[in-house]
């Protein structure tokens, strides 16, 4: 391993930044036009040259330049005497280069009246911008979840591609600011590839039509085995109805929400417990909230692994609270006692600031007891 491929992987840089769908062929299609006005540009020179080393004797590099600022009407003049027989050819070559000026400005504009040579452009620009994201999320279908969703993302500093077959997705991405986006059917392999899905965290379907989020579901989970992906894409839909949950849930979705039960949820705390709902407002669903809450998955080499709860030291070396546990099937044990054994795959519910929930993942993550339990 070469000195500057070791600095590529200490500092997570990917040389992977082509798209797997460049549109090279398309943009070639749109300017195959303009290869007859080029073989013509050459012949002239190639003509034009000839003409003045065999009518006036020019050096070889003379008689192009003398081509060239006469076929192109630029007016520089002559560089050397020219004879009678060379000024009615030089006359000759300014009528073919303003004939041949005048078609290749019309073949221009008829490229550019289709409008599909920019279009092309912006939208290789568009996905080779993508191709350089890394665990993004795609964001299927654009509605009024997916306008709010984005603002919450962009406040956060998270990447995201939304994906959607609506013709007028520009101009809806210039008025709601995403900064990323593909105009295809989501489920389409296409869409797929264009997002570069290979590379993104998980994929967020929000379509109305739980048909569409069924379809979605379905070509995330079959690429991801094409692929032979090790950690499965984190799905996120909605649905209606609890059928259409369970539904969603069973083809594969980490998670189903359902717009109408939130709201439910959220005026029911409100209404018994307005106080404690203000304060959760406050403390944990403000970006700059002061503490926060999370998840953490025990990993399988971890060091906490048998271990009893009390044994870990967790709030004595990182200042966080375990306030649940979740075992590996799915049980969850709210508020847990310190003889509570963790095993394999069980997580960790804890609250604290976002600097010591980091701090709580590094000790979890270590293979080895750390050394701040020496001090405890």
């Amino acid at each position: 391993m070469t000195l500057l491929q070791k600095l590529k992987k200490l500092l997570n840089w990917s040389s992977r930044s082509a798209p797997h769908i460049d549109l090279n062929t398309e943009l070639y299609l749109q300017l195959k036009p303009f290869r007859l006005p080029l073989i013509l540009v050459v012949l002239m020179l190639l003509v034009g040259a000839l003409g003045y080393i065999i009518i006036d004797g020019f050096t070889l590099l003379d008689a192009i330049y003398q081509s060239g600022i006469t076929f192109t009407t630029v007016g520089f003049g002559e560089i050397s005497p020219i004879s009678p027989a060379g000024r009615i050819f030089t006359i000759t070559l300014i009528i073919l280069g303003f004939g041949l000026f005048s078609f290749s400005v019309g073949i221009l504009v008829e490229v550019l009246n289709k409008g599909q040579l920019l279009k092309i452009i912006k939208e290789r620009n568009m996905l080779y911008k993508i191709a350089r994201l890394k665990n993004h999320f795609v964001i299927c279908h654009h509605n009024e979840i997916t306008i709010e969703l984005s603002k919450q993302f962009r406040e956060n500093h998270i990447p995201f591609v939304v994906v959607d077959s609506r013709e007028d997705l520009e101009k809806v991405a210039e008025k709601y600011k995403y900064p990323y986006y593909v105009k295809e059917d989501p489920h389409t392999e296409t869409a797929i590839l264009k997002s570069y899905l290979s590379s993104a965290k998980g994929v967020i379907t929000l379509s109305e039509n739980t048909a569409d989020n069924i379809a979605q579901i379905a070509s995330t989970r079959l690429y991801e085995k094409e692929i032979g992906r090790r950690k499965p894409y984190y799905i996120i839909t909605n649905a209606s109805n609890e059928k259409d949950m369970e539904k969603l849930k069973k083809l594969g979705a980490n998670r189903v929400i359902s717009a109408t039960k939130l709201m439910a949820e959220r005026l029911r705390a409100m209404s018994l417990r307005p106080d404690m709902e203000n304060m959760l407002e406050k403390l944990l669903y403000r970006k700059d909230a002061p503490i926060d809450m999370e998840e953490i998955k025990i990993p399988d080499h971890s060091w906490l692994r048998f271990k009893k709860l009390k044994e870990t030291h967790l709030r004595d070396i990182t200042n966080v609270s375990i306030v649940g546990i979740r075992d590996n099937k799915d049980n969850f044990i709210p508020m847990p006692k310190g003889d509570v054994l963790i095993g394999t795959g069980y997580k960790l519910l804890v609250i604290g600031t976002a600097e010591s929930i980091r701090a709580t993942k590094r000790i979890i993550r270590k293979k080895q007891k750390p050394e701040e339990l020496k001090y405890v």
